[in-house]
């Protein structure tokens, strides 16, 4: 095969990489449009067969109408602050974790944490009974405590940070100990600087992770006034009836936020993960 040949096929081959994305993409996207532009319509358009794509009119009112329907001004709040919360609470938690497995080669450190690392294996809905009967014992039903500190320790968040501190030289530690730096000092003078990206991403993953919890947040908040967003939309759909524009509202209330943080932020979460990696 000449270079020509060889030119003209690379060409058609990416020609074919970009087609195949672009319809992926387009799948992907194409609920999440669907919804939004559904929001802004009327019943009659959002009940039509064959459906429409976009409304004759759009419909801003649909937004301010789902907002008196359920108080999902009191929802959000709730959701941002078990969120904020279990977020910032995970990321000290694991700074620590994975500090004391990359720093400390204590007896059985390694079975212990090999043992951590089989438990990703093991469902989450296994645990969660179990975790239920705990908060209630406790007395966390219907707090922001039991929505938070159940979820503050992640396996996967400790794996990751882990791998990014076994990256820094250990010539930089045994000069800081020279240098008289105590291991507090160290992590967070000189590890956690290093480690912005991991730290962003699974500030990131932790916060969206949160913010869609839905199970959780079921069993254990039983007042109106303690829901969360995706709580109050499966209440709001059942109060909603055949509504569905005023539904499509709500859950772009609750969807929007998510997107606009991922879209913005998704940079930091490819290479965090990416870069974890490198090293076993």
């Amino acid at each position: 095969m000449s270079g020509n040949e060889k030119k003209i096929t690379s060409i058609w081959a990416k020609v074919l990489i970009y087609i195949v994305l672009s319809l992926g993409a387009i799948i992907m996207l194409f609920p999440f449009v669907f919804m939004i532009l559904t929001s802004f319509k009327t019943l009659s358009e959002s009940m039509s067969i064959p459906p429409k794509l976009f409304p004759e009119v759009f419909q801003f009112e649909n937004y301010s109408e789902a907002l008196k329907m359920a108080p999902f001004d009191i929802y959000f709040v709730n959701t941002l602050i078990s969120s904020v919360a279990n977020t910032v609470l995970t990321v000290f938690v694991t700074i620590f974790a994975a500090f004391a497995f990359t720093r400390y080669n204590f007896f059985g450190s390694k079975i212990l944490f090999t043992l951590l690392l089989a438990t990703m294996m093991v469902p989450g809905e296994m645990l969660i009974i179990q975790n239920v009967v705990t908060v209630t014992k406790l007395g966390w039903i219907d707090t922001f405590r039991g929505l938070v500190i159940p979820y503050i320790a992640n396996v996967f968040y400790i794996f990751l940070l882990r791998q990014y501190f076994m990256q820094i030289p250990e010539q930089l530690y045994k000069a800081a100990k020279i240098d008289g730096c105590s291991d507090f000092k160290y992590l967070w003078k000189i590890l956690i600087p290093n480690t912005k990206n991991a730290l962003v991403t699974i500030a990131i993953l932790n916060f969206i992770a949160s913010w869609n919890a839905f199970l959780w947040p079921l069993l254990i908040t039983n007042k109106k006034e303690m829901r969360v967003l995706t709580i109050g939309l499966t209440q709001f759909t059942t109060e909603a009836g055949s509504q569905v524009h005023l539904q499509m509202a709500a859950a772009t209330i609750i969807v929007v936020p998510v997107v606009i943080v991922y879209l913005f932020l998704q940079k930091y979460i490819i290479s965090g993960v990416t870069r974890g990696g490198l090293k076993g």
